[in-house]
């Protein structure tokens, strides 16, 4: 089965759950911030992990943190599927022994990303253009782990996305996000962040190719974990 572990109550799955019900895969998720247990690796065919207000090493403040560092790691040693967003691919790079950095190459709202000439043939991102829009919500960014390959970047951010070995990635991007989370995520901090209506509006005017590109690139992680039929 697909898991899903929601790190912290305003970073659901968003479109991805969406598109899965729409698919009618069958998938189960976690809230590890509000007790629930990690699951078994045995009964896991494949494992998203979601974003996050905390940092990767935020450890003492959250502590299911550590637990869920050592599942990943376990995870991909298992050559289980994973997919990190955001706070998820910080915590894979850091479960897997490279830096998580606070406050480099911050960015926030609506923004292209550029893939690499790996990117370009990698199946994560197969049917995708070399630039698209994606929505940007990070403070920290993840080193590479060692053997890992840089998949795209941005004007900013020069780690956008990150393979290690052959079935675990990792996005500091967000393709995910709808309007309500966007709206949740401003209210975090209004002082400090764009205004939601600026936000919004640069999001409307990329949301269907967006939606287009998120739904293909969470399809192409399906196929690789057996959970979809080949197109």
């Amino acid at each position: 089965m697909l898991h899903i572990v929601q790190n912290d109550p305003d970073v659901p799955p968003g479109t991805f759950a969406e598109d899965l019900d729409s698919a009618g895969i069958l998938h189960f998720v976690h809230h590890p911030y509000a007790g629930d247990p990690l699951p078994g690796l045995q009964d896991v065919s494949a494992l998203i992990v979601m974003g996050g207000s905390m940092g990767a090493n935020d450890d003492l403040q959250h502590p299911f943190l550590y637990d869920l560092k050592f599942f990943i790691r376990h995870v991909v040693s298992a050559g289980i599927p994973y997919l990190g967003i955001c706070l998820g691919g910080q915590l894979l790079a850091a479960a897997l022994g490279a830096r998580v950095v606070p406050d480099r190459w911050e960015e926030l709202g609506n923004l292209p990303v550029i893939l690499t000439t790996e990117g370009q043939g990698d199946r994560l991102f197969n049917g995708l253009p070399t630039e698209f829009d994606t929505f940007q919500w990070h403070h920290d960014s993840f080193d590479i782990p060692e053997g890992g390959v840089v998949l795209a970047s941005s004007a900013e951010c020069p780690h956008q996305a990150f393979r290690v070995g052959h079935t675990a990635w990792g996005t500091q991007f967000h393709p995910e996000v709808t309007e309500q989370i966007i709206r949740d995520w401003c209210a975090w901090d209004p002082v400090n962040v764009p205004p939601v209506s600026e936000l919004l509006t640069g999001f409307h005017a990329i949301e269907q190719p967006y939606r287009i590109f998120s739904r293909q690139m969470l399809n192409n992680f399906l196929r690789t974990a057996g959970l979809l039929a080949p197109s």
